[in-house]
């Protein structure tokens, strides 16, 4: 955006991708508390997750028992009703369905955003031919006078290399069930 107009919800998600790289590097990392406890409605920009019909989704952050320096973290599948439409859990067995668990931990020194947070799924005991094993997301918080609003980057790893996957938008939606 051009002017001072601070970043929402809507506009980051019609933002092009320079615009959300610019983001991503003026961001911080959201203090940890502020995250656990809490779902955020999840939007996909690139092209990719239309396709594979995951544009929508939701992002829940919960406290690793006995530990301070990370949260764990999960996805929840959400029906592809549109972007103005309200996040609808995809319901299985009558609960939500949820899966693709990561590791919230601060990004290490020298990574890509070092001011950010890394959603690692590269978790312990979780086999390396499960697609979601190869994601690694970094997150900020768009601005450092709004704690709902978060800006995320996916990438595919690879070996020590990092595939662009898509931009995604999150906001604070509804406390963890």
């Amino acid at each position: 955006m051009s002017d001072n107009t601070p970043w929402t919800f809507e506009t980051l998600c019609q933002a092009s991708n320079r615009e959300l790289e610019r983001v991503m590097r003026g961001g911080s990392a959201p203090p940890l508390d502020a995250l656990a406890g809490w779902e955020f409605r999840g939007y996909n920009t690139g092209p990719v997750a239309e396709l594979i019909r995951s544009r929508k989704f939701k992002k829940g952050f919960e406290e690793e028992p006995g530990r301070t320096d990370r949260l764990m973290g999960y996805n929840v599948t959400v029906k592809q009703n549109g972007r103005h439409a309200p996040w609808l859990p995809v319901m299985r067995r009558g609960e939500a369905l949820r899966g693709f668990p990561f590791a919230v931990l601060p990004c290490p020194d020298g990574d890509r955003y070092p001011d950010g947070l890394l959603l690692d799924y590269a978790l312990p005991g979780k086999l390396p031919r499960d697609p979601s094993y190869l994601l690694r997301d970094y997150m900020v918080q768009v601005s450092p006078d709004n704690p709902d609003l978060m800006l995320g980057k996916a990438y595919g790893a690879v070996g020590p290399l990092r595939v662009f996957v898509s931009y995604f938008v999150a906001e604070r939606y509804n406390r963890v069930l």
